[in-house]
């Protein structure tokens, strides 16, 4: 018999929700690119959002969140339809979807490591567990859309995601309360993502740094 979590505090189910938002906006953008119609922005929003938390469901062997309690699905169908009239104001879709999936990266960690330490996984457990619940999702959306993953790319992404949901596992055991931990946390792996964005750090073939400066394009 799966062990049952306990509810949620606010401060996570909002990180929750908004990691849901702004995954399935980053999701449905990406199927945007690709010239899909709306059913199929939709869709690719919809598993962008809960394809992380649905995978690290998996591996506990406990219930699927959505299953029984469709919010996030529902939460991730409008944000993904709404981003599907947003993008034909031709904003910088690209940009865009690289600062949401940041976000959700960030926002999913958090939430993921939460879980997993809520059902009494072990610190590294949980860490782990929370990397696969940020980075999940993004990778079934550029597997579907034929993108390069990300976390294929030598891009700092999984290991943003792993800061923070390490960070949360041990400052929500030892030091603090959950929500200041999801706080920290989260803004611990944003910042990380954020930088490697900014700069455009990435790791080698060889596993050192390197650091490239992004040309700014002329307007």
């Amino acid at each position: 018999m799966p062990q049952p979590i306990e509810p949620l505090s606010i401060v996570i189910v909002g990180i929750m929700y908004f990691g849901d938002v702004v995954s399935a906006v980053s999701g449905a953008l990406t199927a945007a690119r690709h010239r899909m119609d709306v059913f199929g922005i939709v869709l690719i929003g919809i598993l962008t959002g809960v394809g992380g938390g649905t995978l690290r469901d998996v591996i506990l062997g406990h219930p699927t969140w959505w299953v029984k309690n469709p919010d996030e699905l529902v939460i991730c169908a409008v944000a993904a339809f709404a981003a599907y009239f947003f993008q034909r104001f031709h904003l910088e879709q690209k940009s865009t979807v690289i600062w949401a999936d940041a976000l959700g990266l960030s926002a999913f960690a958090v939430v993921g490591s939460h879980v997993a330490m809520k059902l009494e996984a072990p610190i590294v457990v949980a860490a782990f567990l929370g990397m696969v619940t940020a980075a999940g999702g993004g990778v079934i959306r550029d597997v579907l859309t034929q993108t390069r993953p990300l976390i294929l790319s030598g891009q700092i992404y999984a290991t943003a995601a792993l800061v923070g949901a390490t960070a949360y596992a041990v400052l929500a055991r030892y030091a603090v309360t959950e929500e200041v931990a999801g706080i920290v946390a989260f803004a611990m792996a944003f910042a990380v993502r954020g930088m490697a964005i900014l700069f455009d750090i990435r790791f080698g073939v060889s596993g050192e740094p390197i650091i490239l400066m992004r040309r700014r394009q002329s307007p």
